[in-house]
């Protein structure tokens, strides 16, 4: 089931969210976030207009996908970042491609015109599944994060809605 999301989500988004800070490159974070502080984020993004989606199975959350603003200024309204983390056990499931897909509806409705996915690299799931979902790379920057002792690259994808 996906759901919107609610600030009492913060919990279980925090253990997903920080098992990718904690093991992975795939977010420039490097401390864990805690539950207090993921429930601000999460009421902080639920007063704008952009979805937060939460996807449970059964009584668990298993993953979550959102958009913000790309950037602040006014040209910029109708592009968005957008942002998928699953449970680990659900990788490869087809799990993160629904999901996915139901953010970029939402966003679709809201009259969003370029959803954009930013991707620390390697990272050959998160390239598959923006590829999957019709995103198309635009760029790549080398070396602009260092974590776990090394200098990581990011590029970007994208896909008109």
């Amino acid at each position: 089931m996906i759901r919107p999301a609610h600030t009492n989500d913060a919990q279980a988004i925090s253990v997903i969210y920080n098992h990718y800070v904690k093991e992975t490159i795939v977010t420039f974070e490097e401390e864990p976030v805690s539950s207090p502080v993921m429930e601000e984020r999460v009421a902080l993004a639920l007063a704008t207009p952009l979805p937060w989606l939460i996807l449970e199975q059964g009584d668990s959350i298993v993953g979550y996908a959102r958009a913000s603003k790309w950037k602040e200024r006014s040209a910029y309204r109708f592009s968005v970042e957008t942002t998928i983390y699953l449970a680990p056990h659900c990788v490869g499931e087809g799990l993160g491609t629904t999901l996915y897909r139901k953010l970029l509806d939402e966003l679709r409705q809201l009259g969003v015109h370029i959803a954009i996915g930013g991707v620390a690299l390697p990272n050959a799931a998160s390239v598959a599944l923006h590829e999957k979902c019709g995103f198309r790379k635009v760029a790549h920057f080398s070396d602009v994060g260092f974590k776990f002792g090394r200098w990581i690259d990011v590029a970007y994808w994208q896909r008109a809605l």
